[in-house]
């Protein structure tokens, strides 16, 4: 059966608006570069120091989405990750940079509204079995509530930058198992620590993919280098207390700076 005038022209007209509307958004893509730094105290750079002037949210010029900018030259960067951020921090105030020339954007989040210091802090000073029952209501809390606010946070960024690559950072494990702690919290919860971190990242990496985006684990880059280890890339109880359980400088320069870097 022969195709009719008009249908072939309408087919040739659909084929050609395809063809455009395909180049427009590469054209778009391409057009897309540049970067915003989104989240937590972990992608603030907590722990490595030289905060400049950005006060409580402690961004530092060694973590890694500073360092990252620095090498790759970005056509603008925005840094708005803030020390003690959570997901509804995140919608509130960080992303108005997003936009259609953002072509990366990278976010660690989620650690402390399953409550992460609190969690840290009982571990440390009321012992054991008040550790454990911390963990068990974090990891709860993860489970069923983190996920419906990664979405919010997911769903808010996808909008306001559609052309963006998403690099999601996850969190290292705190401690390495039998090592060369001979004080400090017990070994069952450092275990239980460890495995509260695995959830949380196993959690944000779900919803991550379910979002198209990357999910940039880092726990490989820090295996070796937990506290215990004796070549620690995190920091034990500091004075202030704050920086407890951050990436030192060298954590962020090799451990989060490389994963950012494979995913980018």
């Amino acid at each position: 059966m022969k195709l009719s005038r008009r249908m072939t022209l309408a087919a040739a007209v659909a084929s050609s608006l395809a063809v455009t509307t395909g180049a427009t958004s590469a054209l778009a893509q391409d057009a897309a570069t540049g970067y915003v730094a989104l989240g937590d105290s972990y992608s603030s750079g907590l722990g490595s120091g030289d905060y400049g002037d950005s006060g409580d949210c402690k961004r530092s010029s060694k973590a890694y989405a500073q360092q990252w900018a620095s090498a790759n030259s970005p056509s603008s960067f925005d840094f708005t990750a803030c020390s003690g951020a959570v997901t509804d921090d995140v919608l509130s105030s960080q992303l108005g940079p997003l936009s259609d020339s953002t072509g990366l954007v990278s976010i660690s989040i989620g650690g402390n509204d399953a409550g992460f210091a609190d969690t840290m802090q009982a571990c440390v000073l009321q012992g054991e079995d008040v550790c454990l029952e911390k963990i068990d209501e974090a990891k709860s809390y993860v489970s069923g509530t983190l996920p419906g606010k990664l979405d919010s946070v997911y769903n808010a960024i996808s909008d306001k930058a559609p052309a963006a690559k998403v690099v999601v950072m996850g969190y290292p494990r705190i401690y390495k198992l039998d090592g060369e702690c001979s004080v400090g919290i017990s070994e069952k919860s450092r275990e239980a620590i460890n495995s509260a971190s695995d959830t949380l990242n196993d959690t944000i990496a779900k919803r991550a993919a379910d979002h198209g985006f990357s999910f940039g684990d880092v726990r490989d880059a820090f295996t070796g280098h937990e506290i215990c280890s004796g070549d620690a890339w995190l920091h034990s109880v500091t004075v202030p207390i704050g920086e407890s359980y951050h990436p030192t400088e060298t954590g962020q320069t090799s451990g989060y700076l490389p994963v950012l870097e494979a995913n980018s």
